[in-house]
């Protein structure tokens, strides 16, 4: 983890907790080697900021990651609904294919 990357990114967070793109930056910093840390701004962001698309498939995959497929299915289903919302066809693809594979791989 590069801790002045993460260093820099709080400090955004700070000067600009309302910009969900700042809280999505750090999440991602922490998803190698803390996904537990990751979890916590993702929760964050899909709780303070639901609109925020770009959320959805990370939170999903670090889910995935902490076993926990159960939840995992349910922010791909959110995130589904919100791109359809949006008329984002690339990112609904993309949840979705996710969300079938991760079906698949729960069978």
């Amino acid at each position: 983890m590069n801790e002045q990357r993460l260093s820099m990114l709080k400090k955004f967070t700070a000067e600009e907790p309302n910009d969900p793109f700042n809280w999505y930056a750090l999440a991602n910093e922490y998803l190698t080697e803390s996904p537990e840390k990751a979890k916590e701004y993702f929760d964050k962001l899909l709780l303070e900021f639901p609109d925020y698309l770009p959320t959805y498939y990370h939170a999903a995959q670090v889910y995935i990651d902490l076993m926990e497929d159960e939840k995992a299915l349910s922010i791909y289903t959110q995130g589904i609904a919100l791109a359809q919302k949006q008329q984002n066809s690339k990112a609904h693809r993309e949840l979705s294919a996710a969300h079938q594979n991760l079906l698949f791989e729960m069978e």
